[in-house]
């Protein structure tokens, strides 16, 4: 229905006349109406009660079943070229029941969610959605399986009679194992992998979805390649090692005890293993390689596959084509084709060739068949080649490829792809593990994963929980709790202030001054950091790539002493005494090895420092020095005491020449100063872990997520500033529409725009304005009655030729004469709703703008 416009000279706004109407009754209650206005509205009422209209009625509809207009046409419906196929596949069907009797019937034309028979290849809609995550085969099957809850047959050994469509599936979250499949297949053909859709037998286990007898796959380690270790070629001149004076008797009794307990040990391990596999072995199935299943086949070429694989879209893990899971196949389709297996599957699937090429193993029903067919010689006859040839011809020009698929697109949100599971959570069940999956921003501390370690396989003795994290600012990713030792490790990502890498400590006790141990990501700190590792008493850190060589320092610390200060003292007022500080060098070839210090030590607590060079090349031990600090070593400013006797040395080389006592001097003054440094640094660093420990207890008080700019939805701030502009926009609009609405602007451009009216021009204009809009009220009136009428007309004009020609009409001609009379009827129905709604708001609005005209600044003077 077109909207009916009143023209440019007077617009009265909904919103406003509502308002409008309210103070024009508040003011009517206080002030009586005047009888004019009164007079003119019963008149204009009796006009409008003269316009009447009457829906017509229709003798006869017929009844027609109801249409799903929220499903599109093609899945209520089958174009010719879907009937062709399902006719073709019907007569495949009977073929190879009666060729192969014995065999389960096969999956071709289940039913959709319209109760229409689809066929299963045009079931399959390959599609690449817009996430990164989905682009490989591991990142799909993950997330269908975590996407989707699975139904599981009734009953497990017949096949569906119906499978609804990979959006419906997308949209419920819910599937039986054939939909799942479905859904997984046409992912993998949308991102380039050669994948088939399976229908076969399985294990009851797999068929159920059941892993509590799986070790789960975050569990699994990879298999890591041993690195032999190559002998070393026995030169002819290198050092024979010396002789082994141990009596072989002994050593051959002592390893042949060794032996023994070593095989007394695998033998009693090898029972205990025998015996828990008893334990954990499930009850015989009485339907054992009777379940049907469907899973995925993804065969070698495309994507650069080395090899064929499954992939089970119940769990997401692939496995290879020769487990035991997997009982048999019956056939396997894709988008293009459907073939059936013609070969032997009592050893399950491990025996099963997958060239679907091979005419003898796998039968394909549409003769368009993709894969390369095995060519099979055939006998010349001269008389016959030309008549081959045009049955060849016929062959080809009959030929029916399969019809695109009746799916519409596979769409999935930003918000539906992020939430990875139905309701935000799913909880997977293994071997003494219990696996949780969370939605991202779900939790409010951004964990996504959690993996809880049991000893027992009732799940109760729980020995270590593992916990992954994503989006937080603090840039933790990963958190180990083992409930046996009480030992907590953080993982981090890079970007976190201090660049901490790992952090170990204890949970009873995270306090600083503890047993703890960090790793740093080294090459973002300036101080080339790796890993300091803390108790109360020592402290060790280790560094890489230092400028100044040193890779390594060990603190020792003495009790600290009490001292009488108020409880919230900070722990930098009293620091734990330093005893003795250990400092060890690279060599650096630049200096000699008898000037290139190995390892500096600092005893503070008995005023001594001890200096250890690297070793020369042709020695085998390495020269020290000694120092005993003089008794103004602790005083700024001033020149240090020094004698020979507060200095001792030991030189390899006895020919060298001795040090000068200026070089010892300033030697000395040097390690003096760089004991103070030491110290400083030392402190420094125990100010860095109290730091970080503080920078945690906030961080996990207020466990911040780090949402995107443009995440509209998540991203409070940007949300709150979008609705708050949206809201200016809205109010600057309005008012510059009432500023440019002005009902007395074309009644005062007729009078020439005076500057202030007279009394007569102010009641004229009053008159003229209300009488125009009571024209224009009956003009609406008659308009909406007129094409009331045409309506009705056109109506009765489709019925009379429906009662001429009723008889030989066919079924088409009645649903076209239904839907004409249905459309109709709604827009007669539509006008008289309007007509008279706009009978009672027209005097509502005349009275509304007689207030108006009455209050307005330019005409109130007159009244």
């Amino acid at each position: 229905m077109e909207d009916i416009d009143e023209g440019p000279s007077i617009v009265v706004e909904s919103g406003s006349e509502d308002q409008n109407n309210e103070g024009g009754v508040e003011d009517d209650r206080q002030s009586a109406v005047p009888s004019e206005a009164l007079a003119a509205v019963e008149e204009m009422m009796e006009e409008m009660d003269q316009i009447t209209v009457e829906p017509p009625k229709i003798d006869f509809i017929p009844t027609v079943a109801p249409i799903d207009e929220n499903q599109p046409f093609t899945y209520k419906e089958n174009s010719i070229k879907e009937k062709l196929v399902l006719q073709f596949a019907e007569n495949f069907r009977r073929q190879y029941v009666h060729l192969y009797r014995d065999r389960k019937p096969l999956l071709l034309n289940p039913l959709n969610e319209c109760g229409v028979e689809k066929f299963v290849c045009t079931t399959i809609r390959p599609t690449q959605l817009p996430y990164n995550e989905l682009y490989d085969y591991d990142g799909c099957a993950e997330f269908v399986s975590d996407y989707i809850t699975f139904d599981p047959l009734v009953p497990p050994i017949e096949l569906p009679k119906a499978m609804i469509s990979p959006t419906r599936v997308l949209k419920t979250q819910r599937g039986n194992c054939f939909e799942i499949s479905t859904l997984l297949c046409s992912l993998l053909l949308g991102s380039g992998y050669d994948a088939y859709v399976v229908c076969g037998y399985a294990t009851r286990e797999t068929t159920l979805c059941d892993e509590v007898r799986e070790i789960c796959p975050l569990l699994k380690t990879k298999n890591e390649v041993k690195k032999t270790e190559q002998k070393k070629e026995a030169k002819k001149y290198t050092v024979k090692p010396p002789k082994d004076l141990r009596s072989k008797f002994i050593l051959k009794q002592e390893a042949r005890e060794v032996e023994a307990q070593q095989k007394e040990e695998e033998k009693r391990r090898k029972e205990e293993e025998i015996k828990q596999e008893e334990l954990e072995k499930p009850p015989v199935d009485e339907l054992f390689g009777l379940r049907v299943h469907c899973w995925v086949l993804v065969l070698a070429g495309k994507r650069e596959v080395p090899e064929n694989f499954f992939m089970e879209p119940l769990t997401g893990n692939s496995f290879p084509t020769s487990d035991e899971s997997f009982l048999g196949i019956e056939s396997l389709w894709n988008n293009n084709n459907y073939w059936v297996n013609m070969q032997d599957c009592s050893n399950g699937c491990r025996d099963l060739i997958f060239d679907l090429g091979d005419c003898a193993r796998w039968e394909f029903m549409l003769p368009t068949n993709e894969k390369p067919v095995l060519e099979i010689p055939e006998l010349e006859m001269d008389g016959l080649d030309l008549e081959d040839d045009e049955d060849d011809d016929k062959e080809e020009e009959k030929s029916l490829d399969m019809p695109p698929s009746w799916v519409s697109a596979l769409e999935l949100s930003l918000n539906d792809f992020q939430s990875r599971c139905p309701q935000g959570k799913k909880t997977l069940m293994y071997k003494r593990a219990k696996l949780e999956k969370f939605a991202h921003y779900l939790l409010r501390d951004g964990m996504v994963t959690r993996l809880s370690i049991f000893q027992d396989r009732e799940l109760k003795d729980l020995i270590q929980v593992k916990e992954w994290f994503s989006h937080r600012k603090d840039m933790l990713d990963l958190r180990v709790h083992n409930h046996r030792t009480g030992v907590n490790t953080e993982y981090y990502k890079q970007g976190r202030q201090r660049h901490l890498k790992e952090h170990t400590y204890k949970a009873g006790n995270p306090g600083a001054e503890t047993d703890r141990t960090m790793i740093f990501h080294h090459h973002a700190r300036v101080d080339g950091l790796v890993k300091r590792g803390e108790t109360p008493l020592e402290m060790t850190e280790h560094f890489l790539e230092r400028d100044d060589f040193q890779y390594y320092r060990h603190v020792q610390y003495g009790k600290r002493q009490r001292k009488l200060e108020p409880a919230s003292t900070l722990p930098s007022s009293n620091p734990r005494p330093i005893l003795k500080i250990v400092d060890r060098f690279h060599r650096n070839t630049a200096k000699s090895a008898s000037e290139d210090v190995a390892e500096l030590v600092f005893l503070i607590a008995e005023d001594r420092i001890q200096l250890t060079f690297h070793h020369q090349d042709d020695k085998i031990t390495a020269s020290t020095r000694d120092f005993i600090k003089p008794p103004n070593a602790s005083d700024k400013g001033t020149i240090l005491q020094f004698s020979p006797d507060i200095t001792s040395t030991f030189q390899v080389d006895p020919h060298q020449k001795t040090a000068k006592d200026l070089y010892v001097y300033n030697l000395l003054v040097s390690l003096v100063d760089q004991e103070d440094k030491t110290i400083a640094s030392v402190r420094e660093s125990e100010e860095e872990v109290r730091e970080i420990l503080n920078d945690r207890i906030s961080e996990e008080t207020r466990s911040e997520l780090d949402i995107s700019v443009y995440d509209t939805e998540r991203n409070e701030k940007a949300k709150q500033h979008r609705v708050e502009r949206e809201r200016l926009q809205m109010e600057e609009k309005k008012r510059r529409e009432e500023m440019e609405l002005d009902y007395l602007a074309p009644f005062l451009a007729q009078i020439g725009d005076p500057e202030k009216l007279m009394r007569q021009q102010a009641l004229k204009l009053k008159e003229d304005c209300l009488a125009d809009l009571k024209q224009r009220l009956i003009d609406k009136a008659n308009l909406i009655q007129a094409r009331f009428e045409k309506e009705t007309a056109e109506l009765q004009k489709k019925q009379n030729w429906y009662q001429q020609n009723q008889v030989n009409m066919h079924k088409d001609d009645e649903e076209e004469y239904l839907a004409f009379c249905s459309e109709a009827m709604f827009r007669i129905h539509i006008l008289e709703l309007r007509l008279n709604r706009h009978k009672e708001n027209a005097p509502h609005k005349y009275m509304a703008l007689e207030q108006r005209l009455r209050t307005d600044t330019r005409l109130s003077d007159h009244f």
